[in-house]
C-alpha cells in the first residue's frame, strides 16, 4: 500500500499494524492520555492478546520512545492538541484491515469517544474520558488536578511534568504512599498542556477540537467507566457525558468502580478495569463485521 507523505504513523507503529492484520484476529487499539506513554497498555495488551484479540497502541505523534527518553526530553511532549493526536489514531485504523474495538484512558477516553463519533470504532470503552465539550461539570478537585497545568501560561509552549505531590493527588488519591511513589516513578511522564486548555475553554469555544460526534448512528457500542475516587476526572463529569451519549442510538453503558482513582489503569487494581473493558468488548465487538478502511 501507498503510504502519503504526510503520514505520522512511525514504523514501530506500522509493523504493530501489519502484525495485526496478518494475525485475522479482531483488533483492538489503545489510546493513552496525558502523563504516560503508549508502554502503560503492555499488561493490558497481554491479556487482551491471551484472550484472543491482537492489539495495537499507537503512540501520540513525536512521543519519546522510552520512559528515559522522555524525561531527558520533556519538551518533546509539547504543542499537542487534541484532533492532531486524534487524527494520529485514526490514520493507524485506516491501515487496519477491520475494524477495532478502541480503549482509551482520561485524554485517551476523549480521543476514544471522538473516534468512535467518526464510526471507526467497533466497540469503545472510555474510561475516566476527559471531559468533551458539552459537559459542564467543573468539580474543584478537577480544578485542582489541572492548576499545575492550567496556572501557567508557559505549560502552551513547554512539557509539564506533575511533581510527586500533584501525582499523589491529581491520580494516586487512593493508593497507599508507597505505591502512589511507585507508579510515579515507572510511569510517569511530562505532557502537553494543551489539551487540558482545550478542555478547560471547550464550552466558550464553538469550534473546539474536545466536541464529539454523540448522534452519529455509527457510533457503536459505548462503555464509560468512572473510578469512584478519581480527583482528575470526578464521578459527575463523565455521567454528564453519558446522560449525553445515551440518547445515541447505539448501546451505552456506563460502570462506577469503588475506591478507584485516575490510576486505576496501571495501579494494582489494573486488572478489574480491563476485565470490565474485556467482558464489554467479548459482548459487541468478536463478530464486528466492518472494515475500518
Amino acid at each position: 500500500m501507498a503510504h502519503s507523505a504526510a503520514s505520522t504513523l512511525t514504523e514501530i507503529e506500522r509493523a504493530d499494524i501489519e502484525r495485526a492484520n496478518v494475525s485475522g484476529r479482531q483488533p483492538v487499539v489503545f489510546v493513552h492520555g496525558l502523563w504516560l506513554l503508549s508502554s502503560s497498555w503492555d499488561r493490558w495488551r497481554a491479556l487482551f492478546e491471551d484472550a484472543g484479540y491482537t492489539t495495537v497502541a499507537p503512540s501520540w505523534p513525536d512521543d519519546p520512545p522510552s520512559i528515559e527518553a522522555a524525561r531527558s526530553n520533556p519538551d518533546a511532549f509539547a504543542s499537542k492538541m487534541v484532533q492532531e493526536v486524534t487524527d494520529h489514531y485514526l490514520e493507524a485504523i485506516a491501515e487496519l484491515s477491520a475494524k477495532p474495538a478502541v480503549v482509551g484512558h482520561s485524554f485517551g477516553g476523549l480521543i476514544a469517544q471522538k473516534i468512535a463519533g467518526e464510526g471507526a470504532s467497533a466497540a469503545t470503552v472510555a474510561v475516566d474520558p476527559a471531559p468533551f465539550q458539552g459537559v459542564l461539570s467543573v468539580p474543584l478537585s478537577s480544578l485542582k488536578s489541572s492548576a499545575p497545568v492550567v496556572g501557567h501560561l508557559s505549560s502552551l509552549k513547554h512539557g509539564v511534568t506533575l511533581s510527586f505531590e500533584d501525582f499523589q493527588y491529581g491520580w494516586a488519591n487512593a493508593l497507599d504512599e508507597d505505591e502512589a511513589r511507585a507508579l510515579y516513578e515507572e510511569f510517569h511522564v511530562a505532557a502537553a498542556g494543551n489539551p487540558i486548555f482545550q478542555v478547560v475553554t471547550a464550552n466558550l469555544n464553538p469550534f473546539s477540537e474536545t466536541k464529539v460526534d454523540t448522534k452519529n448512528p455509527d457510533r457503536g457500542p459505548l462503555l464509560l467507566i468512572a473510578g469512584e475516587e478519581d480527583h482528575t476526572v470526578p464521578v459527575k463529569p463523565t455521567e454528564q457525558s453519558y446522560a449525553i451519549q445515551s440518547k445515541n442510538p447505539g448501546v451505552t453503558e456506563f460502570v462506577v468502580l469503588p475506591s478507584r482513582g485516575h490510576s486505576l489503569t496501571i495501579d494494582h487494581g489494573w486488572r478489574e478495569v480491563a476485565d470490565t473493558a474485556i467482558s464489554f468488548i467479548e459482548r459487541f465487538a468478536r463478530s464486528a463485521p466492518d472494515t475500518a478502511g
